[in-house]
């Protein structure tokens, strides 16, 4: 990783160690917006999170795909809710048009206007909040010029949701395979959960004495937490070098990698964390969800382990 890309990533991290308490997620997810407006201009105006994937001439920072991935996976960690991976496909699809809208990429790249892109009009990540709606199915992409939005309650409310209805679109040009940048900013995410599932599940039986010792000095656990990291980290690797060299393989790799690695580390770590773990109380059952839900988004592992398969045979 580039030095740039370290400082990064600290950055971003400092400021989610600053303003993303588990108190402070829970207040963002359940408020008008579905997240922290303050923290978001936060990250826009000191990180220039928005900005990243914008060329410099239209207001951005001339980053690459990788420094978002970077960002995505520090507010992972914490489940920290943002229209980041919304709008930054949103942009990605604006600049893959004929003509790009400037003055739309200029107002996401600030963070003053929310984008997203509808694969599936049924879970569109921020529906009911963007400004800027593209569709796109794999062959064209498309401006929804005029839509309704109705917000929808998922089982993970850190990921706000809802069902788009288009009403009027008009055609912006060729779709250059969005679901694959999407399936790689989503699975940079999950890893970035995963890895935080994994070290609270680790303090937690450094803290949890049972029989007079840790429980975390049990052989057993100690075993399971070794399988949890061995499985964390394997999907990182997929996962960042997907990003290094984007293709429809490499994306549908680590797409199922991830959803993999992080559903089986949130199952373990309710395991381990024990009946605690399914109160509202305790943030253990924030990460289970959000597992279980960001698997389903933008397509479940089996579509693309089928897609994987179609071609090795």
């Amino acid at each position: 990783m580039s030095e740039e890309r370290q400082l990064l990533r600290e950055t971003v991290a400092a400021l989610v160690d600053k303003h993303a308490s588990p108190a402070a997620v829970r207040e963002a997810m359940e408020s008008e917006r579905g997240y922290d407006e303050s923290l978001w201009t936060l990250l826009c105006e000191q990180v220039g999170a928005a900005a990243l994937v914008v060329p410099e001439e239209l207001g951005g920072a001339g980053g690459e795909l990788a420094d978002a991935a970077v960002v995505l996976e520090e507010l992972g960690k914490a489940l920290v809710p943002t229209p980041l991976l919304g709008s930054t496909l949103a942009e990605l699809a604006l600049l893959a048009g004929d003509d790009p809208d400037s003055e739309a990429l200029e107002g996401m790249a600030e963070g003053a206007r929310v984008g997203t892109v509808v694969f599936d009009p049924d879970y569109v990540i921020n529906g009911d909040i963007a400004d800027v709606v593209i569709g796109a199915d794999g062959d064209r992409l498309t401006r929804w010029t005029e839509f309704t939005a109705t917000r929808l309650e998922p089982m993970d409310l850190t990921r706000r949701l809802a069902r788009v209805e288009v009403k009027q679109s008009t055609d912006i040009g060729s779709d250059p395979g969005l679901a694959d940048t999407a399936a790689l900013l989503l699975a940079a995410e999950q890893i970035g959960a995963a890895s935080r599932c994994l070290d609270l599940t680790v303090q937690y039986t450094k803290d949890r004495v049972q029989f007079g010792r840790p429980i975390g000095s049990f052989q057993a656990l100690k075993h399971r937490m070794a399988d949890m990291y061995v499985a964390v980290q394997s999907a990182r690797a997929v996962v960042d070098e997907a990003i290094a060299a984007p293709s429809p393989t490499s994306a549908a790799l680590a797409r199922f990698s991830a959803s993999e690695a992080f559903t089986n580390v949130a199952a373990e770590a309710v395991q381990m964390h024990g009946g605690i773990a399914i109160t509202w109380e305790h943030d253990i059952q924030l990460y289970f969800k959000r597992a279980h839900g960001s698997a389903q988004l933008l397509g479940p592992p089996r579509d693309h382990l089928r897609r994987l398969a179609s071609e090795v045979f």
